[in-house]
């Protein structure tokens, strides 16, 4: 089959968070399965310099103005075909969503004009497109551009997070040159606003989402996010399929980013890098209790506020705490005032960056992920191949991917809790420092998580499914 997939993020070419990895591993997982594939990706700053221009200009009308982009070409780092769409006034930017911590005011007109380009862009390639398979908000016009224009397409969204919409004033339906039916009930209006993700769930062949588990939460008042009332009339076409993990980038056997490789077979390198952090982190060496770390997007979602008020009971213990990451500035200036209060046993580090991601999955003993909801936890996925076991809340993804230890059976490579409140959170550490407190425990935890396989070659025959099922 041949495969488009359109997306905002990929890594390592734009990224701030899980979406950008899955578009970096299944495009190239089910090009290794044989199929034809390629990514539509917005031209952020900087991509140009490794890219071409391949001559096509698409002129894309934007309510009563026209937008003229150029479509650039390059490979991935695995060896996938990418589609840039220029438009420098839309994406030459420092960020790709906003800027210190508030999304960029034009959010509307930047996507529907990705989207509007790359259903154009579908048009020009010869032979033309099986699927076209949107990702998330930002891509979600695509379906009903599809459907509108009754093109020859077949299209799947996939929902990475419900939460996110595109919900914008009616105002911005405008911008969409659709006719004035589809801002309705029956399309793209949602409480009289312009909701680009429920259009999507409308008109798209098949829906995806990034684990069994949340294929279920989303269709609960609960988790539905308002829109589960939509997702429930859909839900014939909507399938769970758990992310998978990209081993040819995160593995620490050949991971070049390390001071030194370890397997789960020869695991000394392992505290090597575990020395590396603390150094890196400018923390106080050889603690008593383990190194917890955190690497994740500062939302609401992620937990963090069941975190915060824990840091000084926990600190106050001889362990090591390392955060990395960025969003909502409250909750940086609080890590970063804790940081101070705490030094030598926790350093928070603003921002997102690959070489220290790396580094730190590999150094941490234990990794928390402690979110209100996960559609997936890719996190989780990583931190148990690099033997950092994983501290988290018993949902969506992280349900499936994290068995919690039961000492009585010798069995599970992680710790659940339950409850969205900080004593339960604390309770699970409590429990982990408790293990890791006898080597020969911690040493098999270590081996059975370091065991698993969440590698996308399990993935893709549940994509193949979908999109034959469509065809």
């Amino acid at each position: 089959m041949k495969i488009v997939h359109i997306g905002s993020e990929m890594s390592p070419l734009a990224r701030t968070g899980g979406l950008g990895d899955v578009l970096e591993g299944l495009p190239a997982a089910l090009a290794a399965a044989g199929h034809e594939v390629s990514v539509v990706l917005p031209c952020y700053r900087g991509l140009r310099a490794a890219a071409r221009d391949t001559g096509v200009k698409i002129a894309v009308p934007l309510g009563g103005q026209t937008v003229r982009a150029e479509i650039w070409e390059c490979r991935a780092p695995n060896g996938v075909q990418v589609f840039l769409v220029r438009a420098d006034g839309f994406f030459d930017r420092a960020g790709l969503y906003g800027e210190d911590g508030r999304d960029y005011g034009d959010s509307a007109e930047r996507f529907i004009f990705f989207a509007k380009a790359a259903v154009e862009l579908a048009r020009r390639i010869v032979p033309a497109p099986d699927i076209l398979h949107a990702h998330d908000w930002q891509a979600a016009l695509v379906p009903v551009l599809v459907r509108a224009r009754r093109l020859p397409f077949r299209t799947v969204l996939t929902i990475h997070n419900l939460a996110y919409q595109g919900s914008f004033d009616s105002g911005a339906f405008g911008l969409t040159n659709l006719p004035g039916e589809f801002f309705s009930a029956s399309g793209v209006e949602f409480y009289g606003r312009l909701n680009l993700l429920k259009g999507g769930l409308l008109y798209a062949d098949a829906l995806t989402t990034v684990s069994e588990r949340y294929a279920r939460e989303i269709v609960s008042p609960q988790q539905g996010n308002g829109l589960d009332a939509v997702v429930r009339e859909h839900a014939a076409k909507l399938t769970g399929i758990l992310n998978g993990a990209d081993y040819a980038v995160w593995n620490p056997a050949t991971d070049a980013l390390l001071p030194a490789q370890y397997s789960a077979g020869a695991m000394a390198a392992k505290q090597a890098c575990r020395d590396a952090l603390l150094a890196e982190c400018r923390l106080e060496p050889e603690p008593g209790g383990p190194v917890l770390a955190l690497v994740s997007r500062l939302a609401e979602q992620k937990g963090i506020d069941l975190l915060l008020p824990l840091l000084d009971r926990l600190l106050a213990d001889d362990v090591r705490l390392v955060i990395l990451g960025e969003g909502d500035p409250a909750y940086e200036r609080e890590l970063f005032i804790a940081s101070k209060r705490h030094a030598g046993r926790f350093t928070y580090h603003q921002g997102m960056e690959e070489k220290l991601a790396h580094l730190i999955y590999a150094g941490a003993d234990a990794f928390l992920v402690p979110s209100h909801f996960e559609p997936c936890g890719l996190g989780a996925m990583y931190a148990l191949k690099y033997g950092a076991l994983p501290i988290a809340r018993a949902t969506g993804g992280l349900y499936e991917t994290i068995q919690d230890y039961d000492p009585v059976s010798e069995t599970g490579h992680g710790f659940l809790f339950y409850d969205t409140t900080s004593e339960a959170l604390w309770d699970a550490i409590i429990r982990a420092k408790q293990y890791f407190a006898d080597p020969v425990c911690w040493q098999a935890l270590t081996q059975r998580a370091m065991a698993c396989d969440f590698s996308w070659a399990k993935a893709v025959p549940a994509y193949e499914a979908v999109y034959r099922g469509v065809k």
